[in-house]
């Protein structure tokens, strides 16, 4: 996918991603938090290099079938020494292996963003830029934030609007002149109002909110997706609590305005029950003359395979976990884990219910 930038003017700088296409339709796919923990550095390390395309590669065709797909970086690119919890650092290969899997856009407001404090931003952000991964979220510098936030994203004839925000960053505080999108009503009433200048047809919030481990949202999260709402955005994807939260629409005029209020873990090395996985959330906006709409969502769920080989360590394999059982012992999985895998996918299911 080629991707190009323009700027503008309105009364400030806009960043706008232009992937131009032809047609009224738009196919987005979102993804959970793409963590590093110290396993899955080590299992991506080959004695000279690292490499997560083996993560990626069940997965891909998904991301490939979608107009833009995105996901949460929940670590930072800060360099070596690598490490996962409770500070990640991962190596740039991690981006570049999602990127090659078909992501086109990273957010990184998220409450690891500060891990390796100001210089961790900074690199992370750089890494991302010089491997012509489109971001947002955390900015070098206000001037980074005012030419490029809002995102405003143009394909297919659609016009998008994305912001991205984070309850904390794990009691760190950003340095001057660093930036990291903090969750304030304030701040994202004003984003929101500036992003309306650019005439998007359409407005997503990606926010990192919630109660670690808890499949119900909590209140507080649904007093700020109402005000989000109420704002102008017409759509909410939330990240953070590592489970996968429900999907609701809540209705606006002609209009149903969306929320996911978690996608769960991506990819991790969680393996405790609900964390071991997550969804791939789809929609599709459709335009015609009158207005932008969501035409219809779905759902993938995804668990994180860990197959044990000879020499080889221990790898990670995203896997969709819907397949007939002759998928997975095509994968050599055990017995063991085509339980939990299964176990997973019925407990999605259960929890969010069928969808076309």
């Amino acid at each position: 996918m080629q991707i190009s930038f323009k700027y503008f003017i309105l009364l400030f700088l806009i960043r706008t991603l232009d992937l131009s296409g032809q047609g009224a339709e738009l196919k987005l796919v979102f993804a959970g938090d793409i963590m590093g923990h110290d396993s899955q550095i080590a299992s991506a390390y080959d004695g000279k290099s690292y490499n997560y395309d083996t993560c990626f590669s069940l997965i891909k065709p998904i991301l490939d079938n979608a107009d833009i797909a995105i996901a949460n970086l929940e670590v930072t690119l800060a360099g070596p020494p690598f490490k996962g919890y409770p500070q990640f650092s991962s190596p740039d290969e991690l981006a570049i292996s999602a990127k090659n899997a078909g992501f086109d856009l990273l957010i990184n407001a998220n409450n690891h963003s500060l891990d390796r404090r100001k210089s961790g931003l900074e690199r992370t952000n750089q890494v991302l830029e010089d491997k012509n991964i489109i971001h947002t979220g955390t900015f070098n510098n206000e001037y980074s934030r005012i030419k490029s936030y809002p995102l405003i994203i143009e394909k297919n004839g659609i016009r998008l609007a994305l912001l991205n925000y984070t309850y904390g960053t794990n009691g760190l505080k950003v340095q001057s002149p660093n930036i990291v999108n903090y969750i304030d009503k304030e701040t994202i009433q004003k984003d929101l109002q500036k992003a309306k200048l650019a005439k998007p047809d359409f407005t997503i919030v990606t926010i990192h909110w919630g109660s670690e481990y808890q499949r119900i949202q909590n209140t507080e999260q649904e007093d700020l997706a109402k005000f989000i709402l109420d704002k102008g955005a017409n759509a909410i994807i939330g990240s953070h609590p590592h489970v996968v939260q429900p999907i609701k629409t809540y209705k606006y005029d002609n209009e149903n305005r969306l929320v996911v209020y978690s996608l769960g873990n991506f990819i991790s090395n969680q393996r405790k029950r609900y964390t071991d996985g997550g969804i791939l959330f789809e929609m599709k906006l459709k335009k015609d003359a009158v207005s932008t709409r969501l035409d219809k969502y779905n759902y993938f769920p995804v668990w994180v395979h860990k197959p044990k080989k000879q020499n080889a360590g221990n790898y990670f394999v995203l896997t969709p976990s819907n397949k007939e059982k002759i998928f997975y012992d095509s994968l050599g999985m055990s017995e063991p884990d085509y339980q939990k895998m299964k176990q997973f996918n019925e407990d999605i299911l259960g929890h969010l219910g069928e969808m076309d």
